[in-house]
């Protein structure tokens, strides 16, 4: 397996060809398909670890090819859309992509979204049963981002990230990136995964939809940047994939509370 490599999927040859060099720029020796199986097809020979899948492609649109890639590897998979709807969104984003870009971006953009994912874990928690679970990490001090008015407060009142946490029959291990709800293991893609690690991680506190969008980005400390309507629709989708993979209604939640105009928090 080769951690430099990366597939493009993309009908449109600028878009493609701009994509490729962006990658190459970065270290990548890139790969690139003009439609879903030949895109799904490079996947499977090359192992990747970056995809980017077009949206709106012919024949296999990249929702599809979205699911297929997702099923041959855990690689950090990037959706490029022109529409930037709600429900590419979130039909993207239940397909196992990580991230998505809006049409036109800017290549700067798309660079520092793709370091952002490669700094967190690229093993996906439970997406793929028969895969081996991951060694458990050395025990990393995480602090919470503060929210303005609050002090930062550890995630786990100073206990080490791989510590268990379990809420109203709800299970997550960080090291082995595993949920269970009622003993039942729960498929969830890496930004699920971590989103719910964070809220239930910081007990009663609000945790805003600005510090979840950037510890997505693995900044640490405060977040210095405003929240964008890319990342703010992100993180509701998200949310509300995390909350439907577990069976919980928004307005009778068992483990994640809304703060209106805020962002979230764990039940009590």
């Amino acid at each position: 397996m080769h951690e430099d490599v990366a597939v493009v999927i993309e009908d449109g040859e600028d878009i493609r060809e701009l994509l490729a060099q962006v990658l190459t720029q970065g270290g990548f020796t890139v790969h690139t398909a003009a439609d879903g199986p030949s895109g799904v097809e490079l996947v499977r020979q090359h192992d990747p670890i970056v995809v980017t899948i077009d949206v709106n492609m012919p024949g296999m649109d990249g929702f599809e090819t979205a699911r297929q890639v997702r099923s041959l590897t855990t690689a950090y998979m990037v959706m490029i859309t022109a529409r930037g709807d709600e429900i590419d969104t979130l039909v993207g984003l239940q397909a196992g992509a990580d991230d998505y870009v809006v049409k036109p971006f800017r290549p700067r953009e798309l660079r520092a979204r793709i370091e952002a994912m490669m700094r967190r874990p690229r093993a996906l928690a439970s997406t793929h049963p028969s895969a081996p679970r991951p060694p458990q990490a050395a025990p990393v001090p995480h602090r919470v981002p503060s929210a303005p008015g609050q002090a930062g407060a550890p995630l786990l009142d100073d206990e080490p990230e791989t510590a268990m946490l379990e809420h109203r029959g709800l299970r997550l291990e960080p090291g082995a990136r595993v949920v269970e709800l009622d003993g039942q293991e729960i498929e969830l893609t890496r930004s699920e995964f971590d989103i719910l690690r964070m809220l239930l991680g910081s007990g009663r506190r609000v945790v805003s939809k600005l510090q979840l969008a950037g510890m997505l980005r693995g900044e640490r400390g405060e977040p210095d940047h405003f929240l964008s309507e890319h990342d703010a629709r992100a993180i509701e989708v998200h949310v509300a994939n995390l909350r439907r993979k577990l069976g919980e209604s928004p307005s009778e939640p068992r483990w994640i509370e809304t703060v209106r105009g805020v962002g979230y928090r764990r039940t009590a």
